[in-house]
């Protein structure tokens, strides 16, 4: 190949370089647009990010409270009433998990419905009776909680006041009285589920909670607590948090698990394809000058369209059928395009041995491989090895002098 020549290859690979980079950025800005309109829309329907608080209880007492008066500075003495917090003594949730995906766009969703039941046990701190309060906060003000159960020592209290953000009872107690605070519902929410055991640092006590899944494919978010004893069941997990005595900010939390999202796997193949066409336009130019086959640049922009057909017909299938028919689809049209070509311009033997067995590897085994990120880059490091040790091997015999100088001019 003349020096001419090898310039435009190279002009019709930087070209069809920058066609990739619009391609992955169209896709990403897709993708961007759909995560912020639909995302709401998923919420709206779906509900949002669960978190979840413990009750909590307090007492009221009266204090005397002196201030002077402005206008006679005289000092005025007058009774306020106050409320001092009350731990819980004893805490049982249990919180049973169901996944259930859902499709916007070029983006899935993990959505999911929980079945939240709660006992907690406090009692009245004091000699005397008095005026306790429980609050109860909902774990989403745009949550839709179904069968909501609330109540105090026996008391249906779900109709108390606050009505915005939770409920709030308050009731008359003996001396040393125990209480009995149940809590459940039934709701949806979206990505994760988090449970607090109150504002700030808080000392907790004879706490369990279970959690019951039906998928495989746990998680826990950051700067949660792991489960004392999770255990794998035939639908799921079942895991157990359990602490006789904790004092900790931390929460307990569960990261639903993930489905491939179409639209940032259609962006990277599509940000990484020139690397694929750099490894293949450099095996043909080698095999083509070690045996003789002289592909011109026309065949060269061809042959670049083809590569780039795949991505340009995955990146707008996937948003309409499964991901993996798409990129199987993509990738026959894609071979079929090159195969079909070179069979035309050179032979089968050429289009299907080198041509297509390349492409399998450069274009469609390095796609796939971002279908698995932790082993994206492991993939196309020994791809590039064995390529690199195949050309080896083709071209050990080779004199290359002879090969050079038959293509200078005389």
């Amino acid at each position: 190949m003349t020096a001419g020549k090898l310039v435009a290859v190279i002009m019709i690979f930087l070209a069809t370089a920058i066609g990739w980079a619009v391609l992955g950025g169209v896709t990403r800005a897709r993708t961007d647009v759909a995560a912020r309109d639909l995302g709401g829309a998923v919420a709206t329907l779906w509900g949002t990010e669960q978190i979840q608080t413990a009750p909590t209880v307090a007492y009221m007492y009266k204090s005397q409270e002196k201030k002077r008066d402005p206008g006679t500075k005289k000092m005025l003495t007058r009774e306020v009433t106050s409320w001092s917090p009350v731990p819980l003594s004893a805490s049982q949730v249990q919180a049973d998990f169901r996944l259930d995906y859902r499709k916007k766009g070029l983006l899935w969703f993990s959505t999911y419905e929980v079945q939240f039941n709660g006992r907690y046990s406090a009692s009245n701190p004091l000699d005397k009776p008095t005026t306790v309060r429980v609050d109860f906060s909902f774990p989403s003000q745009r949550g839709v909680y179904d069968a909501f159960v609330y109540t105090v020592n026996g008391t249906d209290v779900s109709s108390s006041g606050g009505q915005t953000t939770g409920r709030s009872a308050t009731l008359q107690v003996g001396p040393k009285e125990a209480l009995k605070i149940e809590v459940g519902y039934k709701t949806r929410g979206l990505s994760r589920w988090l449970y607090c055991f109150g504002p700030g640092v808080t000392n907790v006590k004879e706490f369990t909670l279970v959690a019951s899944t039906d998928f495989k494919n746990i998680d826990f978010p950051a700067e949660t607590l792991s489960p004392s004893s999770p255990r794998e069941t035939t639908r799921g997990w079942e895991l157990t948090w359990s602490f006789a005595s904790l004092v900790s900010g931390a929460a307990i939390g569960l990261q639903m698990p993930e489905r491939l999202n179409p639209g940032p796997i259609a962006s990277r193949i599509s940000f990484f394809a020139p690397v694929s066409l750099l490894f293949f336009f450099t095996l043909l130019l080698t095999v083509g000058m070690a045996r003789g086959v002289n592909l011109h640049p026309m065949h060269y922009f061809f042959l670049a369209a083809a590569f780039f057909a795949f991505d340009l017909l995955f990146a707008y299938l996937v948003d309409q059928i499964d991901i993996n028919l798409a990129f199987v689809i993509s990738a026959i049209a894609s071979l079929a395009l090159v195969i079909g070509y070179l069979r035309a311009v050179v032979n089968w033997r050429f289009a299907l041995r080198t041509a297509g067995l390349a492409q399998l590897v450069f274009l469609i085994l390095f796609s796939y491989a971002f279908f698995y990120q932790e082993y994206t880059g492991l993939t196309i490091a020994i791809g590039a090895v064995l390529t690199l040790a195949i050309l080896m091997h083709i071209t050990a015999s080779v004199k290359w002098d002879e090969v050079f100088a038959s293509r200078r001019p005389t």
